[in-house]
């Protein structure tokens, strides 16, 4: 038998390009972020993570010695034409067209702007963090999300004499809540297809921590709220022909149907709608679905490199060695989930990306489930879950940099008031030790 083809044993030195890759990309953003910060940028984006994930891979070549350059390739080639990735990838170019589309057209604006109208003053607060749920989970995007209702959230908090940080930090826990539950989302189309399961199943796994944490974050925010003053949010202009196709889509991902199909009708409805209601021209149509796929390209590149660094660091032992490592402190289905979690959370708060942290994670997880008898559906849950709590609350990630800096606040700032991340980690914690098997 070819030796090369035996099952490695665990070599956690095989783990050593992840580590290269946490030195460079997180140790780059400490300095740039809090030591050297460079004028008008953001610390954590100073390196970028393709630069980062190939150094990395390089280190993953020439540590692996036991096969040629050509062999490394191949190992390489057959993780990356892997059928979840290949379908991963299709699924980030749509999303990117659909979102750079919408935005486009102004759907953005006008379902934010249609939901407003309906919030009453007294509860403006709470308003904004359910209709950050609901643009978050329709767009796929908490940071676009952020981007929309932040400013908004500032000028509700100076009106009512309510806490910056505290307007803020409920909308960026909306955000999260989106982002976690949208069927478009980077971070959904990364779990599902890592953990080989459909999204409406992830979704539904998602439903039984995310509604509880989002119904908690509710009654909270609404306690809090009445002892504010009554602010007048206003009128809202805003196009129900521009916000339609958002329901629309959200509609039919809910109905279970097929994503590239559901994609494909939201990219036609804007084509349409944002052309014949006016603020769009079909040389702007074509050029925003061109923009937001290019958009896409540095996470579809971080897929790939990912997905080549996973290939030879489980060839040389390196998954052998977490694996190792989990069924020694976790045991059983329960330990194996929170496994899962902590593992997924680790690399977040080291990526300062969840989507990231997913790719990375997936194919570990993966095997955890398989070895520890969970579902494909709550696997994927628990990537998507957990790499959203950590993204929600490290004051270095694009969300809270992104939140500040629109409100004008450091990120530390809204940190206390992040209710959604810490209530949904609570009902992860209490999800796992309820339904997971000893």
């Amino acid at each position: 038998m070819d030796s090369k083809n035996i099952k490695p044993g665990a070599n956690a030195s095989a783990l050593l390009p992840i580590l290269i890759f946490l030195v460079f990309y997180l140790g780059a953003g400490i300095w740039y972020e809090y030591i050297s910060p460079v004028e008008g940028r953001m610390g954590f984006y100073v390196m970028s993570v393709v630069v980062a994930f190939g150094l990395a891979l390089i280190v993953a070549f020439m540590q692996n010695s036991n096969r040629t350059f050509l062999e490394n390739i191949h190992l390489c080639s057959q993780s990356i034409g892997n059928d979840n990735i290949t379908i991963m990838l299709f699924i980030f170019l749509m999303a990117g067209a659909f979102g750079g589309i919408a935005k486009a057209a102004g759907g953005v604006q006008s379902t934010a702007h249609l939901l407003l109208n309906f919030v009453p003053g007294t509860f403006a607060i709470p308003g904004l963090f359910v209709i950050a749920c609901l643009i978050s989970m329709s767009m796929g995007t908490s940071c676009g999300t952020i981007t929309v209702l932040v400013p908004i959230a500032a000028s509700v908090a100076q009106d009512a004499g309510l806490s910056l940080p505290f307007a803020v930090g409920s909308v960026v826990g909306g955000a999260m809540f989106g982002d976690n539950l949208s069927f478009i989302s980077d971070t959904t189309i990364a779990a599902t297809r890592t953990q080989g399961t459909q999204m409406k199943d992830k979704f539904y796994a998602n439903l039984k921590v995310a509604v509880p944490a989002a119904v908690l974050t509710l009654i909270l925010l609404l306690g809090l709220s009445m002892s504010g003053s009554h602010v007048d949010l206003g009128t809202f202009d805003y196009s129900l022909l521009l916000a339609l196709p958002y329901f629309i889509v959200l509609i039919m991902a809910l109905r279970g149907m097929n994503v590239f199909f559901v994609l494909g009708t939201g990219i036609l409805l804007f084509f349409v709608l944002g052309i014949a209601a006016g603020p769009m021209t079909i040389p702007d149509a074509f050029s925003a679905m061109g923009a937001g796929t290019s958009g896409m390209f540095e996470t579809m590149i971080v897929t790939i490199l990912a997905a080549s660094i996973s290939a030879i660091m489980r060839d040389g032992g390196g998954f052998e060695a977490i694996l190792t490592f989990i069924r020694t402190y976790f045991k059983g289905q329960r330990g194996g989930s929170f496994g899962i979690g902590l593992l997924t959370i680790l690399m977040d708060i080291a990526t300062a990306n969840n989507t990231v942290a997913i790719v990375v994670a997936g194919p570990i997880a993966k095997t955890i489930s398989e070895e520890y008898g969970i579902e494909p559906r709550e696997s994927a849950s628990l990537l998507d879950t957990c790499s959203c709590i950590a993204q929600g609350i490290i004051p270095y990630g694009a969300q809270l940099l992104i939140a500040s800096a629109l409100a004008g606040i450091a990120s530390l700032a809204i940190i206390p008031y992040l209710f959604y991340p810490f209530f949904l980690a609570a009902c992860v914690i209490v999800s796992i030790m309820l339904s997971a098997k000893k």
